[in-house]
């Protein structure tokens, strides 16, 4: 067990850095897509996940977006990942020409429930943990499995706890 606080081993994204890096992501997706290099649509795993998916829907005039929900954290301990929230069958069919965008991918279980349910699909995450891996197409930035990422929309000068409930 490690004296270190999360925050001694972390890697801290301001709200610059997440849209440089989720524009690369775009950047590196780019033409990537089954149709003519194009994607049907993008889904976004909420919450904080909404903020690389816009940014890459913006930069690959992407028009369909939705969102899954899976809930895989109980605040800061993972837990066992569910679905909250499922984007439109008839669209996602077997995932075929769908891009997944998540921020970060740690232990993959979150990835791996959702690519069960869209096998065809391409996931592609912003910052990626060697754990997670292999369950993303295409990623950024790699980081330590024992690296806690800030988001920016987690943060403030200190830690905010959110307004509403703990998960």
């Amino acid at each position: 067990m490690s004296d270190q606080l999360p925050h001694e081993k972390g890697f801290h994204v301001s709200w610059d850095q997440i849209h440089r890096d989720s524009r690369a992501l775009a950047w590196r997706l780019d033409g990537k897509g089954p149709d003519d290099g194009a994607w049907r649509a993008i889904v976004a795993i909420t919450r904080g996940r909404m903020a690389p998916a816009m940014i890459v829907a913006r930069e690959l005039d992407v028009r369909t977006v939705d969102t899954i929900s899976v809930k895989s954290y109980d605040h800061q301990a993972q837990s066992e990942a569910k679905v909250l929230k499922a984007p439109d069958n008839e669209m996602m069919g077997d995932g075929t020409g769908i891009l997944v965008v998540d921020d970060l991918v740690d232990s993959g279980k979150t990835l791996e429930l959702v690519r069960d349910l869209y096998p065809n699909a391409h996931f592609a995450t912003v910052y990626a943990k060697p754990k997670g891996e292999p369950m993303v197409d295409t990623f950024i930035t790699g980081v330590s499995q024992d690296t806690w990422i800030f988001f920016p929309w987690d943060m403030a000068l200190q830690y905010v706890e959110p307004y509403r409930g703990k998960d």
